[in-house]
């Protein structure tokens, strides 16, 4: 065979670092090696996979097919790996977890510090999502398990969860905000002609969620709950944020709460996961997730 998957990781890293040095840094490899066993490859295929006419080589139609669904070549194997490493000794080769922004990342490193310990060798890879981001991390494969997913998932079924309580959302603005000194409740006249700040739906597949925004209205879109409540205390847009998060900001007064006449409910997050996944390492995070102290600090406001 002219292809293999170490010349598609190859690619790969290429392709994702920026350079064929950096590419090597990677890989753990000379940049010669890099570069001659891209080389090999284009000679076995009979194509150009980078032009080298500029100043940096630069992938071609061609290569960037051969990425794309070499990609895929990667990911199967990456998940036979995991199958048979599982089959055998029952701990997964990798456990990729989806965390949703409201979790506190601080409790979630501290929890995978007490699971190296274990020294198992499962190796631990996480992501952010925001909203339905980690629904779709697991409907879309990227993830193993989710933890702070929002509502009750995607429709169709395939996954288990385990509730982690509520959340409870309020209105809140900056003191010096046009809204801040208007009579309550507030109208949706009157929040739509001020700019709302909403966090972006991470999902690549799923339908993006949104919240509290109204047809019509100028919006300032941001990262994540943190990029959002944060231009909100600057005053830059107004909506609704974690109660437990800006405590501390309502106390020193940088932010000031307004009812509204829709209100919006709490929110209910879950701990999910592939019903058929039954791995070790998954187990070992849903019992000690699952703890009432653990899953309570889950959701403590980020510091400042």
């Amino acid at each position: 065979m002219r292809l293999t998957l170490d010349s598609v990781s190859v690619i790969d890293a290429i392709d994702r670092r920026g350079s064929f040095a950096a590419a090597a840094e990677e890989l753990h490899r000379v940049p010669s090696a890099v570069t001659y066993s891209i080389s090999k490859l284009e000679d076995d295929l009979g194509v150009t996979l980078f032009d080298r006419s500029g100043h940096r080589a630069v992938m071609t139609p061609a290569g960037k097919e051969l990425l794309q669904e070499g990609r895929h070549l990667l990911n199967a194997a990456i998940n036979l790996e995991d199958r048979v490493k599982r089959v055998a000794t029952g701990w997964e080769s990798e456990l990729r977890i989806a965390i949703g922004d409201l979790v506190n990342l601080d409790v979630v490193l501290e929890l995978i510090r007490r699971f190296y310990q274990q020294q198992n060798g499962t190796r631990i890879r996480i992501m952010q999502e925001v909203f339905g981001g980690t629904w779709d991390a697991l409907a879309g494969g990227r993830a193993d398990l989710a933890i702070g997913a929002p509502g009750s998932g995607p429709s169709g079924g395939g996954f288990s969860r385990h509730p982690l309580g509520d959340i409870e959302f309020v209105f809140a603005v900056a003191p010096g905000h046009p809204l801040a000194s208007m009579p309550e409740p507030l109208t949706n006249t009157d929040l739509l002609n001020n700019r709302s700040v909403t966090a972006a739906d991470s999902s690549r597949n799923l339908p993006p969620m949104t919240s509290g925004l109204l047809s019509g209205q100028d919006v300032l879109t941001v990262p994540d709950m943190r990029a959002k409540h944060r231009a909100q205390r600057m005053g830059l847009g107004a909506g609704f944020l974690p109660l437990n998060w800006i405590e501390n900001d309502l106390a020193l007064g940088r932010l000031v709460v307004k009812q509204v006449e829709e209100k919006k409910d709490a929110g209910e997050v879950f701990l999910a996961w592939p019903t058929g996944h039954k791995g070790k390492a998954l187990q070992w995070f849903l019992d000690n997730l699952e703890d009432e102290v653990v899953s309570t600090s889950l959701f403590n406001p980020p510091a400042d």
